[in-house]
């Protein structure tokens, strides 16, 4: 492009007869617009770049799809299929988890976090949801459930945590429904869902839970600096039937309690790469005592952050709840159940 001096000026003259050309004549739609941007410069392309300019002007639509863009008309289609189709994700039917202030009633649902874990309060309440849950930790004895799941005949990691994570919700689920016959109340009225987790990390087909202490975490650590991992996160979303939703539909589970329905379970995974970390790097960190509640040995949303050079995936499915896929998931447990 000439500069300034050199340049050929746009008269008002030609500038109309211009304008009125480039309206009749679509394809010829970026050049009007480089030619109006006179804010900065006055200066109009040289004659050469304005050919090959309306040269590659003949066919609009195959500009924009390879810039990754629609058409005007594209973009109306799409726009209207969005505004028919019904809410995919949590933040529009979020209203409809009741506020942990408001009195029970039959077309109350609740929400519990089957877990201690502060990541994953974090998350929930990052997605707006810090007055609307509670938290519960499940009852399982997870040990005990963990050595029995790999004494099994080779359970893959991503199956281990999804069924780790359904157990737990599991658990709580039935001691909750156990109270709620025992006790009865305003309680029985109310549909409850139940989120449960489970995050390991998967270094070359091998499971690493938390550490047991300091040189369990140093082996962990050792054993992926430098190299790449997966972090598998299985979440299970129960239902717990209240009253008039167990009067209007019929739900089992496995043992046939119909109080009881497993909306949905799945495992997010993600791939992480540590940098090459030395002795002492790895005992500094073991020294902030991070690591010893974590499963791998490392936190990726605290100090351990440090240690990744590299990731691909869910950054919160790494830091122990899959946001997006979590979304998803109760926004369709609130609609299956009628809410």
């Amino acid at each position: 492009m000439p500069s300034a001096s050199t340049g050929h000026h746009l008269t008002p003259r030609f500038a109309t007869l211009f304008v009125f050309f480039a309206i009749h004549h679509r394809r010829y739609f970026f050049v009007t617009c480089f030619a109006l941007d006179t804010r900065r410069d006055t200066t109009f392309p040289s004659r050469t770049f304005a050919q090959s300019t309306l040269k590659a002007g003949v066919n609009k639509k195959d500009r924009f799809e390879s810039a990754g863009l629609r058409t005007m008309s594209e973009s109306s289609a799409h726009n209207e299929a969005l505004t028919n189709d019904k809410p995919s994700l949590l933040l529009s039917n979020i209203h409809k988890i009741s506020r942990n202030s408001s009195a029970p009633t039959p077309s109350s649902l609740r929400l519990i976090l089957a877990s201690a874990s502060p990541r994953r309060r974090e998350i929930l309440d990052m997605m707006g949801l810090s007055d609307r849950y509670t938290v519960r930790p499940s009852p399982l004895d997870e040990k005990a459930f963990q050595t029995e799941l790999m004494s099994g005949d080779g359970i893959e990691p991503k199956e281990y945590a999804r069924i780790l994570a359904e157990k737990k919700a599991g658990a709580l689920c039935e001691q909750i429904v156990s109270r709620r016959q025992q006790q009865g109340g305003e309680d029985e009225r109310v549909t409850t869902l139940v989120i449960g987790s489970d995050t390991i990390v998967d270094f070359e087909g091998h499971i690493l839970e938390k550490p047991d202490d300091a040189k369990d975490a140093y082996d962990m650590l050792n054993r992926l600096s430098g190299h790449w991992h997966m972090v598998h996160t299985g979440v299970a979303v129960y239902a717990i039937l209240g009253n008039e939703a167990r009067r209007t539909r019929s739900s089992t589970s496995e043992e046939g309690d119909n109080h009881l329905r497993l909306m949905s379970s799945f495992t997010d995974t993600a791939r992480v790469k540590f940098a090459s970390l030395s002795e002492e790097d790895i005992l500094s960190y073991i020294a902030t005592k991070e690591p010893m509640d974590k499963a791998g040995s490392y936190g990726i949303q605290g100090i351990g952050g440090q240690l990744v050079e590299n990731m691909e995936g869910d950054f919160f499915t790494v830091m122990g709840l899959p946001m997006h896929r979590l979304s998803r998931c109760l926004n369709g447990a609130i609609a299956e159940l009628g809410f």
